[in-house]
């Protein structure tokens, strides 16, 4: 094992490739070209890991990284591209706003670029009275943005075998912006239809004309591109660095995963399956490894791990809030709209709706009024005690502070159950659904009378950041309603029998049970309402004690981590600037049966996937694993690893001195560029001290070789990252019992 991994060390580090050859395209594919170094980045609203490398993916990794560094990590920029920075930024703010302006930009509606244009002749710094001659050529520019990208290019002498280069430096000198941009056009949005539309062209054609407007020598950009070397040095120096930390790691890993190899192939040989009191399936995230583990030592509890929306490609829309989002992977497009209502008597239904027009109406007046110019100071005369012993309250007693928010809250909106609405998914979805998610984890025998579909999220306060804890899997929301959806269709009788035909005997008595984890405060809470069985009501009561014991031994663990272990004090602390850790440390892929992993401390570093190779003979199901749930969990990795290693170029900087911009980013000071990864207190243990390793993510399978290299000869994103260094593969063959790892060029040593 040791040898194989020195070995592999040979082939970390490839010499650099030669990429200075190119042809000749029309605008569109210059255009198309010049965003392909950015990678998208999410709002607020539902932040999603990216790799900020991304648009590299197809090279070396360390080219990659010399590469980034010249792109991204520019602290020097001429005066003048920090004055069209600064204008670019005034006009992204307005325009992308989404409801913190009091006043909207006018005529969004029309896109970027003709909004922009119908306004910015009015704008004394671009087009004032003294710019005269700057002022008619901008007026007689065309209206179609590709066009007006063509006669800027044009106008700054831009030789046109560099319009691609040119343009690309034109994102990259403010790369913040234009990976949100990337994310509006290339990802729709996560699904939703934008009331106010934006091309990468707009983009292009409003950054260059502010360009010409104000920096009539930008050429010069090009040959200070040029100056900054690619710095393989740099990038050798980072990878070095990791290279030793990531031995220090695997090696003892795959040797305890080797070793517990071979015990589960005896131990299958000798013993029968046991059926467990329950049965609980997490979500794959890491922090949930640890909580697993201890929920196993309090009693017969068998844990499996899924990715968090748990198969169903849903939208979900909330009846009573009225809101709608996507709830599944990013690389997924939701194929149900699932609603979720209130369980309740008719009135109560209808207190609870009006309860919420009445929260909403609130909000509404007070937004108002706070923001009219007329009536601030009356409303700051009226209501300034009142939230000056508020504050006070949050800061010396939170705890008391949310629990009195939320009886107040509760008081005008009661709380009640929820279900969701399945009646617009057909029978045959509901069997798919359901057989695929069992047979991908391996969960399609031997079942426990109480199954648990376990999906999570966390509980913060005025933390910009919040759904960046969330799940990853379900868009970057909370996990519950996916728990919810499959458990409605595994409890479905029809549904059932349909299963039984195909081989999964589910049997009668089994009760599948939707909760949610809650990462800050490690509370799993049950959705049960529906149980009536009294023996199941018993068990059910024993499982949530076992919980509770559960959440008070993770906890006092990760206080071991952290400067103060009162996990549900964190959870409620508006000034809490690290609430909890989310996927800090972050550096190993499990794909294998949880037998093989439970008596391994894996410390909270590892994602879990629970497959069984001996049920997916075709391999269709470690497919799915290796290119959805394993390229999210890289994409987790390197977000981790970049915001680590520069917290300015590749992060978001300190929560400190953040503020939100349009309520969909955060921006360091008044006028920065769109912060675009973690802030400095997700990584850091202190402004200097790291607390994230960054490593790069080591994923391992527990299946036969012959299948996994099958599986990557068919699959061209698993040659890239498998082939560029950015994720290393290793193999435990169940049939030879060898341990192997995959080397750059595709061999196994």
């Amino acid at each position: 094992m040791k040898a194989a991994i020195q070995n592999l060390n040979q082939n970390k580090i490839l010499t650099p490739v030669n990429l200075n050859n190119r042809e000749e395209y029309d605008m569109k594919d210059i255009i198309s070209e010049s965003w392909s170094k950015l990678s998208p980045f999410w709002p607020l609203k539902n932040l999603i890991a990216v790799n900020p490398l991304q648009g590299l993916e197809d090279l070396p990794i360390e080219q990659a990284i010399a590469e980034g560094s010249a792109l991204f990590q520019q602290d020097n920029l001429p005066t003048q591209m920090l004055d069209v920075n600064r204008e670019t930024i005034k006009w992204c703010q307005a325009f992308f706003d989404d409801g913190q302006a009091t006043i909207s930009m006018p005529f969004r509606e029309l896109g970027l670029f003709a909004s922009w244009r119908q306004l910015a002749q009015w704008d004394a710094h671009l087009t004032g009275k003294k710019k005269g001659s700057q002022t008619e050529w901008f007026r007689a520019l065309p209206s179609h943005p590709e066009q007006v990208i063509a006669e800027c290019l044009i106008k700054l002498c831009i030789p046109s075998n560099q319009y691609a280069q040119f343009l690309s430096l034109m994102l990259t000198t403010l790369p913040g912006w234009a990976a949100h941009i990337k994310y509006r056009t290339d990802w729709n949005g996560g699904g939703v239809v934008h009331r106010h539309p934006v091309s990468q062209a707009d983009y292009l054609a409003v950054r260059l004309c502010i360009t010409c407007l104000l920096w009539d020598d930008a050429i010069e950009l090009l040959s200070i591109f040029k100056s900054t070397p690619n710095d393989y040095a740099y990038s050798r120096s980072i990878l070095e660095d990791m290279i030793i930390a990531e031995d220090e790691y695997r090696l003892p890993l795959l040797e305890s995963l080797t070793q517990a190899s071979q015990n589960l192939v005896s131990q299958n040989l000798k013993q029968k399956p046991i059926i467990p009191d329950a049965q609980l399936v997490f979500c794959i995230d890491v922090r949930s490894e640890p909580f697993r583990r201890a929920l196993e030592s309090k009693g017969n509890y068998a844990t499996l791990g899924f990715a968090g929306f748990f198969g169903i490609p849903a939208q979900i829309e909330n009846d009573v809030t009225g809101e709608t989002y996507a709830s599944c992977p990013v690389l997924l497009s939701p194929k149900h709209t699932i609603i979720e209502s209130p369980v309740c008597s008719h009135d109560t239904c209808s207190h609870i709706h009006d309860g919420q027009r009445k929260m909403t109406a609130i909000k509404r007046f007070y937004q108002s009024v706070k923001n009219n110019f007329a009536t601030p100071f009356a409303l700051v005369d009226t209501v300034g005690p009142f939230s000056g012993l508020w504050m006070g309250l949050r800061n010396f007693s939170p705890q008391l502070a949310k629990s009195l928010q939320d009886k107040i809250s509760l008081s005008i909106r009661p709380a009640s159950p929820v279900d969701v609405d399945l009646s617009h998914m057909s029978h045959l979805e509901k069997c798919a659904y359901g057989e695929g998610a069992l047979r991908m984890m391996g969960l399609t025998s031997n079942f426990a009378t109480i199954i648990v579909f376990c999906g999570h999220g966390s509980e913060t306060q005025n933390n910009a950041f919040a759904t960046a804890l969330d799940c990853g899997a379900c868009g970057g929301r909370h996990g519950a309603s996916n728990a919810r959806i499959l458990s409605s269709i595994l409890n479905d009788a029809q549904v059932r029998y349909a299963l039984a035909s195909r081989g999964i005997v589910i049997p009668n008595q089994t009760k599948f049970i939707a909760a949610e984890h809650n990462t800050t405060t490690d509370e799993v809470e049950l959705f049960d309402h529906a149980i009536i069985d009294k023996e199941l009501s018993d068990k059910l009561s024993q499982l949530k004690a076992d919980l509770q014991l559960t959440r008070v031994i993770n906890s006092k663990n990760r206080g071991q981590h952290m400067s103060n272990s009162d996990t549900d004090r964190r959870s409620k602390d508006w000034a809490e600037v690290r609430p909890e850790w989310g996927l800090a440390k972050n550096a190993a892929f499990i794909i294998a049966p949880r037998q093989m992993t439970k008596d391994i401390n894996l410390e909270g570093r590892s994602f879990l996937h629970s497959y069984d190779w001996e049920n997916d003979v075709d391999g269709a199901s470690l497919t799915v694993i290796l290119t959805a749930p394993m390229v999210v969990a890289q994409w987790i990795n390197t977000q981790y690893l970049f915001s680590t290693i520069d917290n300015v170029a590749y992060g978001a900087g300190s929560k400190v001195t953040s503020n939100i911009t349009g309520k969909i980013g955060m921006m360091q000071g008044n006028a920065s560029d769109l912060m675009h990864g973690l802030p400095l207190q997700s990584v850091f243990a202190t402004d200097k001290e790291c607390y994230h390793k960054p490593l790069r993510l080591m994923t391992v399978v527990y299946a036969p070789q012959t299948t996994i290299d099958m599986i990557i000869a068919r699959q061209d994103v698993l040659k890239k990252l498998f082939g560029n260094g950015w994720v290393t593969l290793a193999c435990i063959d169940p049939t030879t019992q060898e341990t192997k790892i995959l080397c750059r060029d595709l061999r196994w040593i």
